[in-house]
């Protein structure tokens, strides 16, 4: 299983970004053996909409299956959906930190988006 994370930077050391959409980075991890690759996110930074549905079809494009992020507006979170992964929000510390809780159990996969649109 692969998971996906939102993240500032290319490691896992890097801080997990609030925005999902306009993340510069997702690091797309194996939780069992750590191994990971960081995708640029830079196509959609700048995009005027449609950040959230490009970038969750990069997350889905990996084959992750769970989401780990700080917020998902409700056109990506439908896509995710969609495509049967589950999207945790409300995720903060590092991109390490975050996979390690993930492990743990310690989050909740989201019932919805936990915001209404256009999160900058």
């Amino acid at each position: 299983m692969k998971i996906a994370v939102s993240a500032q930077g290319k490691d896992l050391d890097s801080s997990v970004d609030p925005r999902f959409g306009r993340a510069p980075y997702f690091i797309i991890i194996d939780p069992d053996t750590m191994e990971y690759e960081a995708i640029d996110n830079k196509q959609n930074l700048n995009l005027p909409q449609g950040a959230g549905v490009q970038a969750a079809m990069t997350v889905i494009g990996k084959e992750a299956k769970v989401l780990l992020t700080g917020n998902c507006g409700p056109k990506a979170f439908k896509t995710l959906k969609a495509a049967s992964v589950d999207v945790i929000t409300g995720v903060k510390g590092t991109v390490k930190e975050a996979v390690e809780k993930f492990k743990k159990g310690e989050y909740k996969v989201a019932s919805g988006p936990s915001v209404q649109s256009h999160w900058s």
